[in-house]
C-alpha cells in the first residue's frame, strides 16, 4: 500500500466534513426513505435484483442511505465506513426508521473490515457502489477482503464511475469538451486540493486536500478473479448517477448521459460470484 503519505487521514478529513453537507443535500434526499418508499440508483436497481432475506454487507457506506434502502427491503445489512460523523448519522437514520434490528453499522477502514466486522463468508452479497474505489490505494487487497465475507455461491455487486471518464475532468475543457485530468495509468496517488463538493455547488471544504488512486478495468476485473471469484457480467454503461461534467444532461431517471450520441461510457457494473462449495 501508499505509505509516503498519509492517504487514509487526508481523506477521512475529507469525508468528515462532507456528511453535514450531504445530509442536507437534494442529493441524498431522505423524504422517500422516511416515507418508506426510496429506491437505489436505477442502474444497480435493475441489476442487483430481489434482496429480501438477504445478508449483505456494504463496503464504504457513507451515512448509509443506500444501506437502509436495502434493509428497507428486506435484507439484513452491515454497513462500514471509515468516517466516524458519517457511521454516526447511519446510526441515528436507522434508530429513527426502526431499522437498527435490521441495519449494523461499523466505522472502519475497508482495509480493517475483516477484523472490525468478523463474520467471514457469512453474506449472500458484498455491495459497493459510486465513488469508492478511487479512494483506495491496493486494488487487489480490497477484492481479498470482497471474498472473505462472501458465503460460497454469494457475489458482489459493484458499480462506478468509469476509468476511462475520470480521465477528463472540465477545469481544462477546451470549446465546452472536458480537458485532460489524469492518466489513466497512474502510478501513486493523485494528490490535490479540491474545496468544491458534488451535492452542494456552494459548499466549500476546509479540509480540501485528497488522495486520488485510478484503477483501470482490466486491473479492477484481474484483482477479483485473483481473489478466487468468477465474473458474471460486465456492464458499461453511457450514463452514470452524478453530473460527473458540466454537458451531461439528466434524464427522467436522474441518471446523467451525453447530450447528442454516446461518447465513451461513464459508469460501469460488475457482478462476481463466489463458486459454491
Amino acid at each position: 500500500m501508499t505509505e509516503a503519505i498519509d492517504w487514509r487521514a487526508i481523506n477521512r478529513a475529507n469525508w468528515d466534513e462532507r456528511v453535514a453537507i450531504h445530509l442536507k443535500s437534494p442529493m441524498y434526499d431522505l423524504g422517500p426513505l422516511r416515507a418508506g418508499r426510496a429506491r437505489l440508483q436505477p442502474i444497480e436497481a435493475a441489476e442487483l435484483g430481489p434482496v429480501a432475506g438477504l445478508r449483505i454487507l456494504h463496503l464504504q457506506c457513507h451515512f448509509g442511505r443506500d444501506s437502509l434502502v436495502l434493509a428497507q427491503q428486506g435484507a439484513e445489512v452491515v454497513g462500514l465506513d471509515f468516517s466516524g460523523p458519517a457511521i454516526a448519522a447511519a446510526r441515528s437514520l436507522a434508530v429513527e426508521l426502526g431499522l437498527e434490528s435490521h441495519a449494523r453499522f461499523v466505522e472502519a477502514d475497508v482495509y480493517d473490515a475483516r477484523a472490525a466486522v468478523g463474520e467471514p463468508a457469512a453474506f449472500d452479497r458484498v455491495f459497493v457502489t459510486w465513488g469508492t474505489i478511487g479512494w483506495l490505494p491496493d486494488i487487489a487487497e480490497w477484492a481479498r477482503i470482497v471474498a472473505h465475507f462472501l458465503k460460497p455461491g454469494g457475489s458482489l455487486y459493484f458499480a462506478e464511475g468509469h476509468p476511462a471518464a475520470l480521465v477528463f475532468d472540465d477545469a481544462a475543457a477546451v470549446d465546452g469538451v472536458p480537458g485532460r485530468y489524469m492518466p489513466y495509468f497512474l502510478d501513486g496517488p493523485l494528490v490535490e486540493t479540491n474545496p468544491t463538493d458534488y451535492a452542494d455547488p456552494d459548499a466549500r471544504l476546509a479540509n480540501a486536500k485528497q488522495c486520488w488512486f485510478s484503477h483501470p478495468l482490466g486491473a479492477v476485473v484481474t484483482a477479483l478473479i485473483a481473489a478466487g471469484l468468477r465474473i458474471e457480467f460486465l456492464h458499461e454503461h453511457p450514463k452514470v448517477t452524478w453530473q460527473m461534467f458540466a454537458e451531461l444532461v439528466e434524464d427522467a431517471d436522474g441518471l446523467f448521459g451525453w447530450p447528442d450520441a454516446p461518447w465513451l461510457p461513464l459508469a460501469y457494473s460488475l457482478s462476481a460470484r463466489k463458486p459454491a462449495a
